[in-house]
């Protein structure tokens, strides 16, 4: 049996979880192992836990590819080594048990939103979350597209309209429309009364317009260029193509990017990089959009806690998220 798992072993009731334990080893390091299970009478003390915690059980959780790669993922914010580590920040299920201090949810509520940056996540049975992180789920939306929409949908409501600050009738560029985040933007950049013009692969033509982009550029044998200026560019790849995105931003406008601070800024824009936060108000606005049939996700796979590691190492192109269901 694994070191860890002895370990585990120690410490009173168990779940499963997906560990990591070496950056150097990326996903192929994962590993299903048992943990700790959140102690409920420690969290409703005081001493044990952050003030307005909640223990969720999970049935559904999403996993971003880079995570592991994010300082977050292996020193907590004194910077002092955390791991073993369970990643993935993008959960829905159900609240179990309450903290001291908690207010606005109650034990059975069905939820989502995103865990913590520096604690353990969402790729386990159980996970404890600030219930403020946390939005109610409605009945009506599954908990696996719960989970695919909560960093999708606030990373590009955010983009859009926090750092963007969108409005009807300007042009927007959205990169890798086909993608997770990309297809988020381009439904909410259109909602919104946006002209949208999609980028991606030319496999991924289609899909960017099934998600209503109105141009759609093919990166690998179309001029980027040749789309002419636009208000606003919503970024998530950087290198090569941000860089050449900021000369596309017009007087006034600005490129907003997810892939760490532009190496070339607008001559006469703004260029600005942000890092996601859980918002309860947001997270409602997308449920309720994805409830009512207005927003989409854009899932590729679904699979089990046991397959995880295998989800997470795939030998082909998966387009879309990978959502890991907890429980059926």
């Amino acid at each position: 049996m694994d070191n860890l798992e002895n370990q585990a072993k120690l410490y009173g009731e168990q779940m499963k979880a997906i560990v990591v334990t070496d950056e150097a080893e990326g996903t192929a390091g994962m590993k299903l192992l048992e943990r700790p299970k959140p102690d409920v009478a420690m969290l409703s003390s005081l001493s044990g836990a952050n003030y307005g915690d909640v223990i969720v059980q999970v049935h559904a959780s999403g996993f971003t590819g880079d995570e592991l790669k994010w300082p977050s993922t292996w020193i907590d914010r004194l910077g002092r080594d955390r791991t073993p580590s369970i990643p993935g920040h993008e959960v829905a299920g159900v609240v179990t048990a309450l903290g001291y201090g908690t207010t606005g949810l109650s034990v059975g509520d069905r939820v989502f939103g995103l865990t913590d940056w520096t604690r353990d996540g969402s790729l386990a049975e159980y996970v404890v979350v600030e219930a403020r992180n946390l939005a109610p789920l409605p009945s009506e939306v599954d908990f696996t597209v719960g989970a695919a929409v909560a960093m999708s949908g606030l990373t590009a409501w955010q983009g859009l309209f926090e750092h963007g600050h969108l409005r009807s009738g300007q042009r927007v560029l959205v990169h890798g429309a086909a993608g997770a985040v990309g297809s988020m933007a381009a439904q909410l950049a259109r909602q919104a009364g946006a002209y949208v013009i999609g980028t991606g692969r030319a496999a991924h033509r289609q899909t960017a317009l099934d998600f209503g982009v109105q141009e759609f550029v093919d990166l690998e044998n179309d001029s980027l260029e040749d789309i002419g200026s636009v208000d606003l560019v919503f970024d998530v790849f950087g290198g090569d193509i941000g860089s050449r995105s900021t000369g596309l931003v017009r007087e006034g406008g600005r490129l907003v990017t997810v892939a760490g601070p532009p190496e070339v800024r607008p001559v006469n824009g703004l260029a600005i990089d942000f890092i996601v936060v859980s918002d309860r108000a947001q997270l409602i606005e997308i449920a309720q959009r994805v409830r009512d049939g207005r927003l989409r996700t854009n899932i590729g796979k679904v699979a089990s806690l046991d397959e995880a590691v295998a989800a997470f190492n795939p030998t082909e192109r998966i387009k879309g998220k990978t959502i890991i269901r907890i429980r059926p």
